[in-house]
């Protein structure tokens, strides 16, 4: 940049003569820093002292380089207490860097050339940067993905696939897609080749942005990798269709998986057997439900619960009370929910006395009715008009 002055300094006068032979214009300065070219057209032909108003010329790149300076006392009261939490054990050379980030002030300079005014200074090696990268991570600070976008272009950092596959991780647990397809593009500009654990992170993120078409077809892309598929990558399409309402896809992908002895994690399972209880699909969730003990899965008293509601949701009452009996007969102590999702499938089919029935059952067996059944029977008995027999049910649950 230009800037005059008015002190007695040593002054150059410049010929324009031999700017005027080499035709030098602004347009052909070329393709570098403009106000060098321009100093390397105008040669000085003598040097005298002067004091009027001069003209010099500045680097530009030296006026906005990040002037390092240690964190002083002028702080805010919220900045302290960042600093004050920052780990006893931490090294001099990360913690330095951690106080600059919390300190923060862009108008004082960009982060880039923060981070870059820190490899200079303290020489960090990657270890350096993932301790700086977890503790952000921890505090959940702000400028956590751009200090991590940042750090991928730094030689010492040395970055490989699974840096920037956490980065697209993190943008897809917030939603970001656009972000993290951005970091997929760089990763791959940059001559780092698509494994199945980034493009499984990118299935995922898509499956909760219930994007099918592009989670279907990131999972092709696993596919054509020539890799058995592990199941993660499985399990990952699998919970796109359950959100795509689909879960008859996920199941016959389930059924894949059986055939070449990979088994889903629980979550996986469970999610399929709660979209079909949902659904009251209860051929499907008694599917699921014998899967789930075949992976060696046991089942406990949600699950059981999920296959009992896929009963009442589809109004049969004898089947839900089966699959509770059964329940019990397996030795599992009943939750109140499961009592509460029995008496709804009575409920729903109006059957009162086989409700009563049930609760005699339990009573005999000293199972004892919490709130959220206590609270179906109450329902129950003032849409029928049987406001005496309500009181008396709810004195005597609040007795026990």
């Amino acid at each position: 940049m230009m800037v005059t002055s008015a002190s007695n300094i040593p002054h150059c006068s410049y010929s324009p003569f031999p700017i005027i032979n080499k035709q030098i214009h602004p347009q052909s300065w070329g393709n570098g820093n403009p106000s060098l070219s321009l100093k390397q057209a105008m040669k000085p032909s003598s040097c005298t002292f002067s004091n009027e108003p001069q003209i010099s010329f500045i680097d530009a790149e030296e006026k906005r380089r990040f002037k390092w300076v240690e964190i002083g006392p002028g702080i805010t009261e919220g900045q302290r207490q960042a600093i004050d939490k920052l780990p006893f054990k931490m090294t001099k050379r990360c913690k330095a860097l951690m106080k600059q980030i919390i300190c923060f002030n862009p108008e004082k300079g960009s982060l880039e050339d923060l981070l870059g005014a820190w490899v200079n200074v303290m020489k960090p090696r990657r270890a350096d940067w993932l301790v700086v990268l977890k503790e952000l991570k921890i505090m959940e600070h702000p400028l956590y993905f751009q200090v991590a976008e940042i750090a991928l272009l730094e030689e010492t950092f040395e970055a490989n696939i699974r840096d920037y596959t956490k980065i697209i991780h993190g943008y897809g647990k917030q939603n970001r897609l656009r972000e993290a397809e951005n970091i997929l593009d760089a990763m791959k500009r940059r001559g780092f080749i698509c494994d199945q654990v980034t493009l499984t992170t990118m299935v995922h993120m898509y499956s909760k942005a219930r994007n099918l078409k592009l989670a279907e077809d990131t999972f092709e892309e696993i596919k054509v990798l020539g890799q058995q598929l592990d199941k993660r990558s499985y399990g990952a399409m699998i919970m796109a269709y359950i959100r795509a309402g689909m879960p008859e896809q996920g199941e016959g992908l389930l059924k894949e998986m059986d055939n070449l002895e990979i088994y889903a994690g629980s979550e996986v399972y469970k999610a399929l057997l709660r979209a079909y209880s949902t659904n009251g699909d209860t051929d499907g969730a008694q599917r699921v439900f014998g899967a789930i003990q075949l992976a060696g899965i046991s089942p406990d008293a949600k699950l059981c619960g999920l296959l009992i509601n896929a009963y009442q949701v589809a109004g049969q009452s004898e089947e839900a009370r089966v699959a509770f009996e059964n329940m019990r007969r397996a030795g599992l102590e009943p939750s109140d929910k499961c009592v509460a999702l029995v008496l709804a499938a009575y409920e729903k089919q109006n059957k009162l006395n086989k409700a009563l029935e049930f609760l005699m059952d339990l009573e005999r067996d000293g199972i004892v009715v919490g709130k959220e059944a206590s609270s179906i029977l109450a329902q129950w008995f003032k849409k029928l008009g049987v406001v005496e027999q309500v009181e008396q049910v709810l004195r005597e649950f609040a007795a026990k």
